[in-house]
Parts: C-alpha cells; sequence; structure tokens
C-alpha cells in the first residue's frame, strides 16, 4: 500500500501514479454482466465488425472506472475524490495495455478543504489520450 499524499507534498505539475490494465475479453464479459452494459461490440467479435469495428472495444464506463481507481489509490486512505468525469473520445482494444494516469493542475485551500484540481486521462500504446477528464480531490493536511 502506498503511503498517504498530503496537500503540502503536491505541486502543479506532478504526475499522479500511473496503472496499467489489460482487458481480456472475459473482462469485457463481467464488466457487461455487471453494468448492464450488453452492446454487442463490448464482446460479440462479428457483430463489431459486422458495425465497421476492426475489433471489439473497451466499455467506456470501465475506463471511467479504471481512472476511479487511480484517483483512490493516489488519495486513500485519508483522502477522497469529491468529483471526478470523463469524455469516450478514443476506442481501447482488449488485449493491449492502457495507461491510466493524472497530472495535479491546481490547488486550493477551501475553508478547512485542502482541494487539488487533476487532469485525468487513458492512454492507448500509440499514445492517444482516449478517455480525458477532469478531477477534483480533498486531501488531508500535515497542518
Amino acid at each position: 500500500m502506498a503511503e498517504q499524499v498530503y496537500f503540502e507534498d503536491v505541486e502543479v505539475g506532478q504526475p499522479i501514479p500511473e496503472i496499467r490494465k489489460n482487458c481480456s475479453t472475459q473482462q469485457l464479459v463481467i464488466w457487461a454482466g455487471a453494468s448492464g452494459d450488453f452492446y454487442q461490440i463490448h464482446y460479440d467479435l462479428n457483430f463489431a465488425k459486422r458495425t465497421g469495428l476492426d475489433n471489439l472495444i473497451v466499455h467506456g464506463a470501465l475506463k471511467h472506472a479504471f481512472l476511479g481507481q487511480v484517483l483512490h489509490d493516489w488519495v486513500a486512505p485519508g483522502g477522497r475524490i469529491e468529483k471526478f468525469g470523463c469524455q469516450y473520445r478514443g476506442m481501447d482494444y482488449p488485449d493491449q495495455d492502457i495507461v491510466c494516469g493524472g497530472v495535479v493542475t491546481g490547488k486550493s485551500v477551501e475553508g478547512d478543504r485542502h482541494v487539488v484540481e487533476l487532469e485525468v486521462w487513458t492512454q492507448n500504446p500509440s499514445g492517444q489520450k482516449t478517455t480525458p477528464g477532469t478531477a477534483r480531490v480533498v486531501l488531508p493536511s500535515r497542518g
């Protein structure tokens, strides 16, 4: 488990630790069942190809969940995610590395809350940010 990150230790421009995901087709089927998103482009290759895709695609909401994991892993146990969101701007495919990361874009003290703003994203092997987003987290203070 990583050590607690404190507000005073964070600087604008600082990257947060990345995680890498590599979805199997089985994980896509499990996510479809758990989320209720049964659109066949996520698990039926023949269907995906008939719609003009070259391959199955990873659910956007699953990539959103990966970004939530990146944020949670970074702020835990004493911080909290206040809000975050993302846009689905590109496709990711099973059996390829998806890099999930972010960078600090701002810091502020709002009353007794120590707020950090971030840009977050998923990135495919060719370097395209396929799921860009923003986040706002509250970190504990050393003071």
